[in-house]
């Protein structure tokens, strides 16, 4: 996956450092792939998940990054750094475009520890998204350590697709799905998976647009990227990622879905290219 020379980055899409966003109040926190792991040892251990990921010990980061550096696709070959901002450019268009009364998010790169509406985050919970301030967090340094952690390569591709799975949480929440998430209920059928296999299908719609479009900022998507895309949504299954913390798999106690789950709707997002086709809740065949 590259980046087109001439294309325009917004440098507003994402920020570093710096102030938080408020205390608790702002919904737990969503989509953490780290969180994931977080939610299952939670279950495990008889703890309350919402106390892992929406009010974390770790402590709030101070550094300060600017992205102004970071005005074309030509620049992520200077600065690696710009292709977050890239990511967002991208998505932000697409989602201009496809959904009524869209209004843009942006991510927040953080390294330790975060403050947010959702609370106080640290690293291990992921990349994340807040309803409470709108913004995606993620700390960019521990991305790649955790795809290593769930057994698969850090990419282009596989991060593009965590930040698009996080942008669907934001149209989710701009589209009042998001709350459905937040009842507490558990396994392959619950709301909770449901929200979470839409976001991959709304990051496997988006693939589709951006490796069409001539004028966006990602380029030259490739069958390599492809297998990545979903091999990352493989290895975020609730099962793989029980199988890794050394347990049997429990069904009962999945947050996010399979890794069959994943990657179907995954595969479906993309191979419709149509984000009505990302209707999870209304069928039980959510491909497990």
């Amino acid at each position: 996956m590259d980046f087109k020379q001439d294309a325009q980055i917004d440098t507003g899409s994402v920020v570093g450092g710096g102030g938080g966003g408020g205390g608790r109040g702002g919904g737990i926190a969503v989509g953490g792939i780290g969180g994931i792991i977080m939610v299952i040892l939670a279950l495990v251990l008889g703890l309350n998940p919402g106390d892992l990921l929406g009010g974390g010990s770790g402590q709030p980061d101070t550094q300060q990054t600017s992205n102004a550096q970071c005005r074309t696709g030509a620049d992520v070959e200077k600065n690696p750094d710009c292709r977050w901002p890239a990511y967002m450019t991208s998505l932000g268009q697409y989602w201009s475009q496809a959904l009524n009364g869209f209004q843009p998010t942006t991510m927040r790169i953080f390294s330790g520890g975060v403050q947010t509406a959702c609370g106080t985050a640290n690293s291990q919970v992921g990349p994340f998204y807040c309803p409470g301030d709108q913004k995606i967090y993620i700390d960019d340094d521990f991305v790649g350590q955790l795809l290593q952690q769930l057994g698969t390569q850090q990419s282009t591709a596989a991060e593009a697709y965590i930040v698009a799975h996080e942008y669907g949480h934001h149209i989710q929440n701009l589209t009042g799905v998001l709350a459905r998430s937040q009842d507490g209920q558990t396994g392959p059928l619950s709301n909770g998976v449901r929200v979470e296999l839409q976001a991959d299908c709304y990051a496997g719609v988006w693939f589709k647009w951006a490796a069409q479009n001539p004028d966006d900022v990602i380029d030259n998507i490739t069958q390599d990227d492809l297998a990545r895309i979903v091999d990352a949504a493989r290895v975020v299954g609730d099962d793989h990622i029980q199988k890794q913390s050394g347990g049997g798999v429990n069904p009962d106690g999945w947050t996010h879905g399979s890794s069959a789950q994943r990657k179907f709707w995954v595969s479906k997002g993309f191979n419709s290219g149509d984000p009505n086709q990302c209707d999870t809740f209304s069928t039980d065949d959510l491909g497990a």
